[in-house]
């Protein structure tokens, strides 16, 4: 399995429009996080893991052709923002979106002229399969959704092989941790330093750590809060990284 980090940061991205904070104003191309996405390249077939507003930066970085299946975690605007620039990924049978039914209600009510009866001639093609916290088939890749709480909303992490990536969680119960057992590689999301109402902190995200053990994790979804790249590595335990848009890596 080879995996693609498109985007590490958070919703509003790095640098923050109109900070000039040390991070946001670091030469650091590691401090410079658009908003949080993967791509997984799994026996031939590749699996994009949201699709958020700097899509379309980030594929052409990556130089990616083809997506077989796209896995939306949630339906807010940084996850999902980018659906529309899927259309050049979708000319023969459709994108293959997993997702569950609340995400499909929003792709509806924002792109209701992908799914008219007579859509206009270019539009994405999307194939919708709403899932649930069962596991599924994508693109012939077995899939375990973990189910993740981002405040009050239920979202998904998913688990492909000994990978498992959860973005935007708060808290997960202790049910769904055991589907974090014997993981070569944990993705997760560790905002900041200080609570937040809706994301771990970098200390919650290294006591799922703890509780799990992972062989390795890599932490996504940061804001400019958690600090500079190069200092904040420093602290981090054995094991625990932070990942950086662009980071390749084979498992």
């Amino acid at each position: 399995m080879k995996i693609r980090f498109l985007g590490t940061g958070t919703s509003t991205g790095i640098p923050q429009i109109g900070c000039r904070c040390r991070v946001c104003m670091s030469s650091d191309s590691r401090d410079k996080r658009l908003r949080t996405s993967a791509l997984f390249s799994v026996s031939g077939k590749n699996i994009l893991i949201d699709c958020g507003p700097d899509f379309r930066r980030q594929i052409l970085d990556a130089g990616t052709e083809r997506i077989d299946a796209v896995l939306l975690t949630h339906k807010h605007y940084d996850h999902i923002a980018a659906l529309d620039e899927l259309r050049l990924f979708s000319k023969n049978e459709g994108v293959h979106l997993y997702l569950e039914k609340n995400v499909a209600d929003v792709v509806h009510a924002h792109l209701p002229y992908c799914f008219s009866e007579n859509p206009y001639p270019g539009v994405a093609h999307f194939v919708l399969h709403t899932v649930d916290d069962t596991p599924f088939v994508a693109a012939g890749i077995p899939v375990i959704p973990v189910r993740v709480m981002h405040y009050n909303l239920p979202i998904l992490g998913f688990r492909i092989e000994n990978v498992a990536y959860i973005t935007d969680m708060l808290d997960i119960a202790a049910s769904e941790c055991g589907k974090l057992a014997g993981l070569d590689l944990l993705i997760v999301n560790a905002l900041r330093h200080k609570p937040h109402i809706s994301h771990q902190t970098l200390d919650d995200a290294l006591a799922l750590v703890r509780k799990v053990r992972p062989r390795r994790t890599l932490l996504i979804h940061m804001s400019h809060d958690m600090g500079l790249h190069a200092e904040e590595s420093l602290k981090l335990p054995e094991g625990v990284e932070f990942a950086y848009d662009g980071l390749e890596l084979e498992v």
